[in-house]
């Protein structure tokens, strides 16, 4: 899959390198703004089941 990118992106090594970098952080950048935020209730981290 990655040298099938690799091989689509435009450019010599140096831009495909950077476009890839540009991808990594946009697709980093939806993780953290949207799908994180939607799973979290769907978690199990907050249920405790440890009484006093």
């Amino acid at each position: 899959m990655y040298g099938w990118i690799w091989r689509h992106l435009p450019g010599n090594a140096w831009v495909r390198a950077l476009i890839s970098l540009v991808l990594i952080l946009a697709v980093v950048y939806v993780l953290f703004q949207y799908v994180f935020p939607w799973a979290e209730p769907l978690l199990p981290f907050n249920d405790v089941t440890v009484d006093n």
